[in-house]
């Protein structure tokens, strides 16, 4: 499933095309996704702007003129294609090969100034939800997120307040979304491994028994912001299904250290120890026995 880069990166490429534009038309192909889309889902996107397009967590956030909140998901399979008549001189418009099989186009929004955005998923687990924006903070999908691990919020004294006396493996606490809104498996991985620390151990090695923050955490934090940061440089990572809004590969997977990396010898200077794999609430952890004790 797209994680934060993934997710931000389709946004990126977004942008562009609907930011700022009226939704002149929305074909709605079938009436579900993951769920049913939204009642009267076109006729309360047709002539509205779409003021801006954020993201929070691993969702899409537009916000439409007149109040609404289109909320969307990729899911496993979703993207996003875009396709426009490319015209010199007019900064922000593009034009990207579509990629995604034509049977599973379920939603296409035809934009102001020309482009058509269309949203493939073939498993369909990705989804769209209009919410009145007085209910955006209140709503269930948004409702106790924790802080963005790129923006300031995220600091060696939150993450420390927070793992204080937990019990929870180190691993399954930073995938919490509670937590962290968008940190998903492959980039703790990544992040544990680069910080040498165990995802098995308790979360509370991340703090002081007064709950503030220790070297861990000190090393953690901006690891983290590092492998994000390096991961939307490189255009997200590419497994399985995942583009970028202009049909292109992710290639921060050249860049994995630790995660799809089992039976293969640890890059750590002078360690000779294999990667491993284990399951951990359901998910794949990759790290090294000897660095990561």
């Amino acid at each position: 499933m797209p994680e934060l880069p993934e997710v931000e990166t389709v946004r990126l490429g977004l942008q562009p095309a609907m930011e700022g534009r009226k939704f002149l038309r929305v074909e709605q192909r079938r009436p579900d996704l993951r769920f049913p889309l939204p009642e009267r889902f076109s006729e309360r996107l047709v002539g509205r702007r779409l003021l801006s397009l954020e993201r929070r967590a691993k969702y899409l956030v537009g916000v439409v003129e007149g109040g609404d909140i289109l909320a969307m998901h990729l899911g496993m399979t979703g993207r996003f294609d875009v396709t426009t008549s490319k015209r010199a001189g007019q900064p922000g418009e593009f034009a990207h090969a579509q990629g995604g099989i034509p049977a599973h186009d379920h939603v296409v929004f035809h934009m102001e100034g020309g482009a058509r955005v269309t949203y493939n998923d073939v498993r369909r687990f990705g989804f769209m939800l209009l919410i009145p924006g007085a209910e955006r903070e209140t709503h269930a999908l948004f409702r106790g997120l924790g802080v963005e691990p790129l923006g300031p919020d995220l600091t060696p004294e939150y993450l420390a307040l927070r793992a204080r006396g937990k019990k929870a493996d180190l691993k399954a606490f930073l995938l919490d979304q509670r937590v962290i809104a968008g940190l998903g498996n492959i980039y703790v991985c990544e992040a544990l491994f680069r910080t040498r620390l165990n995802p098995t151990k308790s979360a509370s090695v991340l703090a002081t028994k007064t709950g503030l923050p220790n070297a861990h955490t000190q090393r953690l934090v901006p690891e983290i912001r590092a492998i994000l940061q390096a991961a939307l440089q490189a255009g997200g990572s590419t497994l399985r299904d995942y583009r970028q809004a202009d049909g292109a590969l992710g290639y921060f997977q050249h860049s994995f250290l630790a995660y799809g990396r089992e039976g293969e010898m640890c890059q750590a200077p002078q360690c000779k120890s294999l990667i491993k794999r284990r399951v951990q609430s359901g998910r794949s952890t990759f790290y090294c026995p000897t660095c990561q004790k």
